[in-house]
């Protein structure tokens, strides 16, 4: 993200709109703020005009956002800004605001304050277990599908008891509310909570206790809610209470960028935020400070064909700027070398660079190709750093130091590195503490008492002996964090187990263990009151995006779900095909609202890019171990042909040969869509197009005509498909095969005495 300094948000820096919003304390407030428009900047102003001007005291300010970068971007601005001791005033996250209420409070619920935050694999440990234990048939009840039921009932508040009324006769649903029941309970008997479970528990814990609702709504008289538009059920309901007390409640957000269904989100919070709270006022910022205007005209025009939005335009006072470049190819990675090759050709410093797509599995020809060129890349949303084994063995070993009762980490450390403990003696041991109401580790504590241990006792005593030793240590101020993981490598010996493998993963596993100490030394150096609990609470909550550092000079691979949040000069959007995006799922389903969801997605991407904007499509694709043909996505025609500067490649001829580096060029900025007859030289593969299963499946007899009336390159028209242009011709022994791209549908491949098409003229 670029440098501001005070400057740059200080008041007369302000547009119209933005004072506006900054000067309206009173009351509920929508700042619906487009792409781009400063709203960050507003917010901070807002802040600090609450303290200097307004006098309110800090800890009576609560401003929320969705990751920790932003949060962190906002404390530092709102630091920066107010001459006022601003640091009292809450700049967080929801989860970790939950997280903060939660450790002062959750015993009201029946839980230890020290509890373990359990991570997605962590979650599905826990599932199978349970799963398990109830004999449900893993055939019918996948663990994907459970946890993510689980998640939506979550996000709507809904109760394993409320499922289980709701199921009625239905078994499968009658089936999931015992799960997530059991699944709770097993949660609880670990005192851990899942990330739904933070913001789910702070809600359960205001709604039973309202003394401490009293207390954060006396606390909190003004509130601040950005990017409300990603909101769920569960904090609507939390902000709501919060908010219940004074109604100075000021959400900011943009329905066009709500793009985040799939984890719960509900469009609605911010559709209908007048609704809910009467005699809101709503400000719109329009005025966009990121784009060039040609890139923001094209974000307006897809945009508008949504029916579910909130009106607004985004100008801005940059120039104009380039054409969009539309590019498209016969291969995928065809698609994929001309844009690592693009990026080079134009000089781009990479850190300035991002290719955006719709689904994870592009990125594979992406990396080769950045491969091929040598060009570093960074790839967003593969493995997460907190996941790799290495870090979630040491994570463990200090969530046991911090909560005996969590025992999926104590059953991942017992016996690594390996210390001869067998599966025998902890099944042994697990029976034990479940007779016995004991966590695993308590169990573990009195391993004496349990029958049939023999000399397992003796190895699980020494275990136990090491964790106490470091339970001593940390009660110590003066032993750092640093201290205590590097103790723990020596002396359990993990260390050395790293050190003995001698291959490349090896010194790759040790080199991210020293990069957790490095973690671990920022945080006890910047954190106020450093903690082990601490520790392990900001790593629980850190997420992709917030470790993406845009200054190292690297081209960033990323989803268009990623990228949101983020902005570069130079954004190149792939897949741009009918059936990937948007996607499949979203043109069949009964739900209108997915295809309005699919095209928010595509104004995310078009208005992540400042200077330069590049769509490409390929109309032959592997998916799934098959060629899949597509057209164009509508997308693209829902930009002005004046706005876009297109270049196709020639379709070409069976049998016939073709230079690869050349290409049709049709400047819809000039020619008003249609092709002009230019050529112009740029990189492309040589791969033929085709190569999938034809569209057909029967074998007919027919009469070959001696010649076609259409040639490849026509447009004809079909009495089924309508309007399309031809492909490619093949001279078959019994009739010709045509290819061709129709607007509906996208390719199909037919005989021409069946396909009767039409040459349109």
């Amino acid at each position: 993200m670029p440098e501001h300094n005070a400057k740059a948000d200080s008041f007369d820096m302000l547009n119209s709109m933005q004072k506006e919003a900054v000067l309206c304390t009173e009351g509920p407030l929508l700042i619906l703020a487009g792409a781009g428009s400063g709203k960050t900047r507003a917010l901070t102003c807002r802040i600090a005009y609450l303290l200097e001007e307004k006098q309110v005291h800090p800890w009576n300010i609560l401003a929320i956002t969705f990751t920790n970068k932003a949060a962190g971007e906002m404390r530092e601005r709102v630091d920066r800004l107010s001459r006022e001791d601003a640091a009292g005033v809450w700049v967080s996250t929801f989860h970790s605001l939950c997280v903060r209420i939660l450790r002062r409070h959750i015993e009201v619920l029946g839980y230890d304050t020290n509890f373990s935050i359990y991570d997605a694999d962590d979650q599905k440990t826990v599932l199978k277990q349970v799963l398990k234990s109830m004999g449900a048939d893993s055939r019918l009840f996948k663990e994907r599908a459970v946890l993510s039921q689980i998640s939506r009932a979550k996000d709507e508040l809904i109760s394993p008891e409320a499922m289980m009324k709701a199921a009625a006769g239905d078994f499968y649903q009658k089936k999931t509310a015992e799960i997530y029941q059991a699944y709770q309970e097993r949660l609880k008997q670990n005192n851990a909570l899942d990330f739904d479970d933070l913001i789910c528990k702070t809600v359960e814990l205001f709604q039973v206790s309202p003394q401490v609702l009293d207390y954060y709504q006396r606390r909190f008289q003004y509130i601040m809610v950005d990017e409300y538009q990603d909101t769920n059920t569960a904090q609507f309901e939390l902000v709501r209470l919060l908010a219940g007390a004074h109604g100075n409640l000021c959400v900011v957000g943009d329905d066009d960028q709500s793009i985040y269904k799939f984890r719960g989100a509900n469009v609605g919070n911010i559709l209908h935020f007048e609704e809910a709270f009467p005699n809101a006022r709503v400000i719109r910022l329009e005025q966009n400070y990121r784009s060039v205007q040609n890139i923001l005209t094209a974000a307006n025009e897809v945009i508008k064909n949504n029916r579910g939005r909130m009106d607004k335009t985004l100008w801005t006072a940059n120039e104009e700027g380039d054409l969009v470049q539309l590019r498209q190819f016969d291969q995928g990675y065809e698609e994929a070398d001309f844009i690592v090759r693009d990026i080079l050709d134009h000089g781009y410093p990479l850190n300035t660079c991002a290719v955006l797509y719709r689904t994870n599995a592009q990125s594979r020809l992406l990396e080769e190709k950045c491969i091929a060129w040598n060009v570093p890349y960074r790839l967003v949303g593969g493995v997460n750093f907190y996941q790799r084994k290495e870090i979630k063995d040491v994570l463990a070993y200090l969530k046991t130091i911090a909560n005996g009762r969590d025992d999926l980490a104590s059953l991942r450390i017992v016996n690594v590195p390996k210390r001869g403990i067998g599966t025998a003696s902890m099944g042994k041991l697990t029976v034990f503490a479940s007779a016995n109401g004991y966590s695993l580790y308590d169990a573990m504590l009195r391993v004496r008492a349990v029958p049939g241990m023999g000399k397992a006792a003796e190895k699980i005593g020494r275990f136990t002996d090491l964790i106490e030793g470091f339970r001593r240590k940390v009660q110590d101020p003066a032993y750092s964090l640093k201290q205590l993981i590097e103790d723990l490598l020596d002396q359990t010996g993990y260390r050395a187990e790293l050190e003995a493998e001698e291959d490349a993963q090896g010194q790759t596993r040790l080199e991210n263990v020293e990069e957790l100490i490095n973690k671990a030394v920022s945080y006890w150096e910047s954190a106020q009151e450093p903690s082990l609990n601490g520790f392990l609470e900001e790593v629980a909550l850190v997420a992709d995006v917030d470790e993406l550092d845009q200054d190292e000079n690297r081209l960033t691979l990323m989803t268009l779900h990623g990228a949101k949040g983020l902005e570069f000069d130079n954004v190149y959007i792939s897949g741009m095909e009918e059936g990937l995006f948007p996607s499949y799922r979203s043109l069949f389903s009964e739900d209108p609202g997915d295809l309005e969801e699919e095209r928010r997605l595509c104004y995310v991407g078009i208005t992540r890019a400042k200077r330069h904007l590049t769509l490409t499509a390929a109309r032959s694709r592997m998916i799934n171990g098959e060629t899949r043909h597509s057209s164009l996505s509508r997308f693209i025609s829902e930009i002005p042909p004046e706005f876009l500067q297109e270049r196709r490649l020639t379709p070409r001829l069976s049998g016939v040969s073709r230079n690869p580096d050349t290409a049709e060029t049709t400047d819809a900025g000039s020619t008003g869509g249609r092709p002009a007859q230019t050529s112009r030289a740029f990189t492309a593969g040589s791969a033929g197009f085709g190569g999938g299963k034809p569209a057909f499946g029967k074998t007919f007899t027919v009469e070959k005509s001696k010649t076609l009336s259409y040639q490849v390159g026509d447009q004809v028209r079909h009495v089924k498909f309508g309007h399309g242009v031809v492909l490619e011709i093949k001279d078959g022994a019994r009739d010709y095969e045509v290819t061709v791209c129709f607007d509906t549908v996208g390719v199909k491949r037919m005989f021409a005495s069946f396909a009767k098409l039409e040459k349109e003229e």
